[in-house]
């Protein structure tokens, strides 16, 4: 009869991620009391097998690469597939593609808030080495389910992005060296540990329903906060802002999340293309202009110089603009949250 799992511990890791997930699995006990789960950001066509297989060296456990449907297992660890989000639910997982979140796909934010939807304060959250900010959103809705937060030291971290962009959303219960986490975990998993779980936020549960399903109604976005007039970059969908959260973040319908941050610099990149394309189909027509005035065909005394001169002047101003996007001081653009 399988034993039934009541302790999660799931880890965060970007860039720099292997060397310090083999450091973290290195210190943990073969009789850990609880399952582990792991995200890292890989690319899409990287084999999480081969990466299973390396991290099996560093630990006494059992290193899975996690299916859909899956049982949970205690004392096992499982690492997300490529280009597929990891969510968990009561006894199981679940493995599906789903929307980008942050562009990202695995999201460590997307397994940290359906841990807490599941297991609430039987959480533990550990985020490690990383650029950006995935895993701050999901490591709060561990800490408003009644989790705990580790995060690397930033100082040691090869990439201290995501840990500091933690820090400055949750306050940790433990920040320090991975060499160290084992033995904190030792404290808090250690066999027969009591878990006293409690019910997790109702938006924190939404949020993890509406990742599996890949949308939702309207009515269910209206309870995450208000409708912006926004609109999603991915599908185009209109943008619900996240109001019971520290990250300022907005939501689709369908899934897509952003945080501030990240949706401006979406925008900035979506300008950018439009500009690019109306500057091509401004060439394109001065070339046509300039040729049809010089071909044999061409009529006297017309104004096509004068127009592909008009053209040009314009295009050299969108030239200028596109130089200017993304400056200091545009794509750096803090969104205050008192406004919503």
């Amino acid at each position: 009869m399988m034993q039934e799992v009541k302790n999660i511990l799931v880890v965060g890791a970007s860039a720099g991620g292997i060397n310090a997930m083999s450091r973290l699995l290195s210190t943990i006990k073969a009789d850990f009391d609880a399952a582990i789960f792991i995200v890292m950001h890989l690319s899409k066509h990287s084999q999480a097998k081969v990466i299973v297989n390396y991290l099996q060296k560093f630990t006494a456990l059992t290193c899975r690469e996690a299916e859909n449907d899956l049982p949970i297992e205690n004392g096992n660890i499982y690492l997300a597939p490529a280009d597929h989000h990891l969510l968990l639910e009561k006894e199981k997982m679940i493995v599906q593609k789903g929307a980008y979140e942050n562009h990202w796909r695995p999201s460590i934010d997307v397994l940290f808030r359906s841990a807490a939807a599941a297991y609430s304060s039987c959480v533990t959250g550990i985020i490690l080495t990383g650029l950006l900010d995935d895993g701050a959103s999901g490591m709060s809705a561990i800490k408003r389910s009644g989790g705990n937060c580790m995060v690397q030291d930033p100082e040691e971290a090869q990439f201290p992005g995501m840990p500091k962009s933690t820090l400055n959303t949750v306050e940790a219960d433990y920040i320090g060296s991975v060499d160290e986490m084992g033995y904190i975990l030792a404290d808090r998993f250690s066999a027969g540990s009591p878990c006293v779980p409690k019910d997790a936020p109702a938006d924190v549960k939404h949020e993890a329903s509406i990742t599996k399903r890949m949308s939702t109604e309207i009515t269910v976005m209206s309870e995450l906060g208000p409708i912006t007039p926004l609109t999603c970059p991915d599908c185009g969908g209109v943008l619900t802002y996240v109001a019971n959260d520290p990250v300022n973040r907005y939501r689709c319908f369908t899934g897509h999340t952003y945080t501030a941050h990240s949706l401006l610099n979406e925008q900035i990149k979506k300008t950018e293309d439009s500009l690019w394309v109306a500057i091509r189909m401004m060439e394109e027509r001065k070339n046509l202009l300039i040729s049809l005035h010089e071909g044999p065909n061409s009529y006297l005394n017309d104004s096509k110089p004068e127009r592909a001169f008009a053209l040009e002047t314009h295009i050299e101003q969108l030239k200028a603009m596109l130089l200017k996007i993304g400056q200091p001081g545009e794509s750096q653009v803090a969104v205050n949250r008192d406004s919503h």
